[in-house]
């Protein structure tokens, strides 16, 4: 039976077990992974699965079960246990489903699949992550250690339905290159690393490229050093920055907001930024990683402002939230196999502005260009922030030494509010992403 005729059928089976509401999910996979390290194969994996997962509501009670056994003994005991389970927990009156006007799906082409990943021969793959470490290898003398390059795909489904009429599924599809190198000095070591990641092949960039990348992003480390404790200004790389957007994204969870532990709960309409602060959440942008056609309880993925020119606007909610909070989902609901759904982003986005990296760096003048934190020091219910941190010190305008073994310190909104200079190198390789950012001023904890 198909994927999406099957959910339809176990929805009906729980109905008719005594459930009055239930959703289906089922997922399919196909999961691939070679690592080499001095060009000799260290791990290579294939895997494939196939499972389902059922949440039902008996009134106001719900209960969830899954099976990776989709034979129909395996189903209906699946179905029986939901059930069952629902039976014995408490009351929950914001625990039901969309309302059946807020279901729909967008019906155009998101560009989240190509079949071309499946055609990939598994040689093919193993070369491309052996090109990678073979780029960095050769780039420089001083990279003579290696922690491998890799190749990662996969080709997954999702198909879901519930018993308000809501039925839709798609397929996806993703591929990764990553480059490690290990690079000494004095006997000192150090490693960064550089990847790409796309819907197609394609659309990777070459592996000599991610290889030379990652040499350059680890010889810049050698030679670090400490500096002294002292304010200065911060300037995030792109990859730090989109650390940085995570955590406003955890603040901005409507459970976090609902449970009254996020610092921007309340805030709806109050300036909790700079002015050229804009935040965007959006599932609908093609072939992007948050992208998804309807959310995992069948309402319609949209595009939504979070923050506009430094304004809180909006939080991320799902139904449950919504409900708790007497306002209206944004289609931002994940969910496992089994269980209540969660808040899960689409696209979450800070909006680039019109500098070069280097203007950025050069507006700053003098701080620390951060491209590595360590550790997790963020308190999100007061905004708290002190993280370890690595990168190059900025002198005159111009990055000119490494550092490392440096915290750096303030609160998530006084860095948001800080935020003095945008950069315009946004670029999508996860379902977040920031270019890079001035942050005017922050403490750096050093010798």
């Amino acid at each position: 039976m198909k994927p999406l005729d099957l959910t339809q059928d176990i929805v009906k089976m729980a109905l008719e077990q005594g459930a009055t509401d239930a959703e289906c999910t089922i997922a399919e996979g196909e999961e691939f992974s070679v690592s080499v390290r001095l060009g000799d194969i260290e791990k290579l994996q294939e895997a494939t699965s196939r499972s389902a997962g059922l949440r039902v509501l008996v009134g106001q009670r719900s209960g969830s079960a899954y099976t990776s056994d989709l034979t129909a003994e395996g189903i209906r005991r699946m179905v029986q246990s939901a059930v069952d389970n629902a039976e014995v927990t408490g009351e929950d009156p914001f625990a039901g489903l969309p309302e059946r006007a807020d279901l729909g799906q967008h019906t155009g082409d998101l560009q989240l699949f190509d079949e071309s990943i499946g055609s990939l021969a598994t040689p093919a793959k193993i070369e491309q992550a052996r090109r990678a470490e073979a780029a960095f290898l050769a780039y420089d003398p001083r990279i003579d250690k290696s922690e491998g390059g890799s190749f990662d795909s996969g080709i997954s489904g999702r198909y879901f339905a519930n018993s308000r009429g809501f039925a839709g599924g798609y397929r996806s599809s993703q591929c990764s290159l990553t480059a490690v190198p290990v690079a000494s000095l004095d006997g000192a070591m150090e490693r960064d690393y550089w990847y790409s990641s796309a819907r197609s092949p394609r659309q990777l960039d070459t592996p000599e490229n991610i290889g030379i990348i990652a040499a350059k992003r680890t010889l810049r480390r050698l030679g670090a050093r400490k500096v002294p404790t002292q304010k200065a200004a911060i300037v995030f790389e792109p990859r730090m920055a989109r650390m940085l957007l995570s955590h406003i994204g955890e603040a901005v969870d409507g459970d976090a907001i609902y449970r009254d532990s996020s610092f921007l709960a309340g805030k709806i309409g109050e300036r909790v930024a700079s002015e050229n602060v804009t935040i965007i959440d959006d599932g609908t942008m093609p072939g992007k990683w948050g992208t998804l056609p309807f959310d995992a309880e069948g309402v319609p993925t949209r595009r939504t402002v979070i923050i506009e020119k430094g304004v809180l606007k909006s939080y991320l909610l799902n139904t449950y939230t919504a409900r708790k909070l007497g306002l209206q989902s944004t289609g931002n609901a994940g969910r496992g196999l089994s269980g209540a759904a969660y808040v899960q982003n689409g696209n979450f986005y800070l909006e680039p502005g019109s500098l070069t990296a280097e203007e950025v760096i050069r507006r700053a003048g003098t701080g620390l260009y951060i491209t590595e934190v360590l550790g997790n020091g963020v308190n999100i219910v007061n905004g708290d922030y002190s993280c370890g941190a690595q990168g190059l010190w900025i002198e005159n305008g111009e990055l000119a030494y490494p550092v490392s073994e440096v915290t750096i310190a303030s609160t998530l909104m006084e860095m948001l509010n800080s935020i003095e200079a945008i950069g315009s190198d946004l670029e999508f390789q996860s379902t977040m992403a920031a270019p890079t950012l001035l942050v005017k001023e922050m403490m750096i904890s050093g010798t």
